[in-house]
């Protein structure tokens, strides 16, 4: 059986918010602290890099979906998930 995947966000040093998914985030994250060749290309060099939200999502589909859906939210609403004041929704 496949591990738990999780939806995460990470701040760039000029606020903006990267949203992806991983079954491991502190790897992940690390992945992408360090840049080429495993870090995703748009975090390259915008660093320093701050995790500011994680949370589980279940399976691979689900992760994918809740990614997408939160891509598509206006910065304030990301926002205030990375500071704990809206959930992800249940019904993606």
């Amino acid at each position: 059986m496949a591990g738990e995947w999780f939806v995460y966000m990470v701040r760039t040093a000029q606020g903006a918010l990267y949203t992806g998914i991983t079954t491991d985030v502190e790897r992940r994250f690390g992945e992408h602290q360090a840049g080429a060749p495993r870090g995703a290309r748009s975090l390259w060099g915008k660093g320093p890099l701050e995790l500011v939200f994680r949370a589980p999502a279940g399976d691979r589909s689900r992760a994918s979906r809740l990614e997408w859906q939160i891509k598509q939210w206006p910065r304030a609403r990301k926002e205030a998930l990375a500071r704990g004041e809206f959930s992800l929704p249940d019904d993606v």
